[in-house]
């Protein structure tokens, strides 16, 4: 067995699929491109959001008032003596200050409920992509990226709708406003305020390009770590009965470990720009503030109008001293968009892949389940390997059960769910009933279809949620789910559960034995009466009463539907009518069980497990033991 924590710690910095995007840009990414791609999903809410901004710039710029406001009580009432005067200036401060605050609560009330409804207009899409991507794309994305994508990145975007995508906005009216004010006022001062704009602008420049490779990078490691964690605790059973749990938990503090490194980059690059932004600005305060008293004492400058010119560019320190924040979020928020747009962009298989060609009408005589020529071959393998699936040709008629029988790697699984197309085959075609399934609705085909997979899946619902899923609203018909828990033999423990039919089996159904959980399986499988049932060997966890009893119960449902069956025993294949030998991608022969027995020395010794040599004796003990 390998060490996971040694499996762990030699990761790359992302467990991102080969072809998902590089944690590290490998080219510069624009942080406005990035963000604009949310627009559509932005823009049912556009009026409330332009409505919210609005509502803030005016706010913002209201606190600016202040300044002139106090300029005019220094140089009015406080050096003419009048404090009726200085009474009405605090009464207009006092009322300058309640209309700020309201207008920023009610920018706070246009936003609450759009935002929320952004963040699960997005989230909904992505589930719903996740739902429509093949079965390939599962199989090379680790879990923890998607969930992180689903949760912490939605959430970071919603923040920056909420936030800096406003604030942004506002801070820069209203440092464009106050600079405007302080030329005004007084024009020589206002230059040596605005001296730093151009190195801020450059270092700020120089910051988002780091930043933004650190966000990447922190964020694809927050996935992995999601990724260990939802896998220590699905296979917490594993990890505790092979005493790994040392080793589980050095793996994870090396990927918490790592992600600590990036964040603390971050928080570095962050202190740094944030250090000169805030240093700068003030030095030329400082420098303002000198110029500014000399010209006082030498008769060149009002009192009130340098206290007004100060407390402008005092109001203005947090508009630009936030750049460093406002830029650090707006570069997480836009690594949270190019990570959502990673699943968006994934192309989805079409729904029909394929017209019906001459060859496909031609063909509408033959009923029941046809394989012509398939061949799969993985999407991810190299050209020079060989299909998975390499031209299979079989014929199941209507009403009939074949058992598909071969070697471990033969291809079974991997026929089988061709089928229901969680795969699509490279060449050929299946067809059902005389139509290609690349030509069917996948809602049609599902239709027809009914699968059973080895490995049973259960979701955290009821056991009646569960079996009912196998088929649509109404499709099941009165008394549907009690004839599908007696078919997969399960209704004897479901009615013993301490709500029956009603108990919630908790997630992946681990509260309940293999063995149960797979009759679950069945039953699901069973109760739409599908027309065609494809069974991947549905009665491996099962002893040999029980599977006995099931056997007895499905051949009633497979009397009235075309079946394929995968079987590792004589008693699973004595169901089918007829048994296919699948050996390297291919069809090497089919015939009933006992012919196969005779006329096969494959067939015989993956019966009977014996050495190829002996597959003669081998093929007689099993056909004796088969009876």
């Amino acid at each position: 067995m390998s060490d996971p924590a040694r499996n762990l710690t030699t990761m790359t910095d992302s467990t991102l699929p080969a072809d998902a995007p590089a944690p590290e840009p490998t080219r510069p990414r624009s942080t406005a491109r990035s963000l604009l791609r949310l627009w559509p999903y932005v823009r049912p809410v556009r009026v409330r959001l332009f409505s919210a901004a609005f509502v803030a710039i005016v706010a913002s710029c209201l606190g600016l008032v202040i300044p002139l406001v106090l300029k005019w009580i220094v140089d009015g009432p406080v050096a003419e003596k009048d404090t009726g005067g200085v009474w009405l200036g605090g009464g207009l401060l006092l009322a300058v200050g309640l209309a700020e605050a309201l207008l920023f609560g009610l920018r706070r009330w246009l936003v609450a409920r759009p935002l929320a409804g952004v963040e699960a207009s997005m989230r909904a899409a992505l589930y719903g992509r996740l739902q429509r991507l093949p079965v390939s794309f599962h199989d090379r994305w680790p879990s923890g990226q998607l969930l992180s994508r689903a949760t912490t990145d939605l959430q970071l975007l919603r923040m920056f709708f909420a936030f800096p995508m406003t604030f942004l906005l506002v801070n820069g009216s209203t440092v464009l406003v106050g600079c405007v004010i302080l030329l005004v006022q007084q024009w020589t001062l206002g230059l040596v305020l605005l001296a730093p704009v151009i190195p801020l602008v450059l270092l700020c420049a120089v910051f988002e390009v780091r930043y933004a490779v650190a966000a990447r990078r922190a964020q694809d490691q927050l996935g992995d770590l999601t990724t260990v964690v939802e896998e220590a605790v699905l296979g917490i059973r594993v990890v505790k009965g092979f005493g790994r749990h040392r080793s589980q938990a050095r793996a994870f503090r090396a990927l918490s470990e790592r992600l600590l490194h990036t964040e603390l980059r971050k928080a570095r690059l962050l202190a740094a720009i944030w250090a000169m932004i805030m240093t700068l600005p003030e030095i030329a305060i400082g420098a303002a503030l000198v110029l500014g008293t000399v010209q006082v004492a030498d008769g060149e400058l009002s009192a009130g109008t340098l206290v007004a010119f100060l407390s402008t560019a005092l109001a203005l320190r947090w508009p630009v001293e936030s750049i460093g924040f406002l830029l650090a979020m707006c570069n997480e928020s836009a690594t949270a968009a190019d990570r959502f747009f990673d699943v968006m962009d994934e192309p989805v298989p079409d729904d029909v892949l394929r017209e019906p060609d001459g060859a496909t009408d031609g063909g509408r005589g033959e009923a029941g389940l046809r394989f012509e020529h398939v061949v799969f071959r993985h999407p991810d393998a190299p050209p020079s390997q060989r299909p998975a699936l390499d031209g299979v040709d079989l014929h199941i008629r209507p009403g009939e059960t074949m058992a598909l029988v071969g070697a471990t790697g033969s291809g079974k699984t991997t026929l089988t769910s061709l089928v229901s197309r969680l795969h699509e085959v490279s060449g050929g075609r299946i067809l059902l009933d005389g139509d290609d399934v690349a030509t069917l609705p996948r809602a049609e085909l599902r239709a027809r279809v009914a699968v059973a997979f080895e490995e049973p899946t259960l979701f955290s619902a009821s056991v009646r949620e569960n079996v009912l899923m196998g088929a649509d609203d109404g499709a099941a018909g009165p008394g549907g789910l009690e004839r599908a828990l007696r078919v997969a033999q399960a209704e004897k423990f479901v009615g013993a559960l301490p709500q029956g039919a009603d108990t919630q089996v908790g997630e992946q159904g681990l509260s309940l034995s293999g063995g149960q959980r797979q009759r679950l399986a069945l039953a699901r499988a069973v109760v739409g009466n599908p027309r065609f049932l494809v069974l991947d060997d549905p009665l491996s966890a099962l002893d040999v009463r029980t599977e006995a009893a099931v056997e007895a119960a499905l051949r009633e449902v497979l009397a009235s539907t075309t079946a394929l069956v995968v079987a590792h025993r004589p008693s699973t294949v004595l169901l089918a009518d007829r048994v296919a030998l699948l050996s390297a991608g291919r069809v090497a022969a089919v015939g009933t069980h006992h012919e196969l027995l005779r006329e096969s020395a494959e067939y015989a010794w993956l019966m009977s497990g014996a050495d190829g040599t002996e597959s003669g004796g081998a093929g007689e003990r099993t056909e004796e033991s088969a009876r």
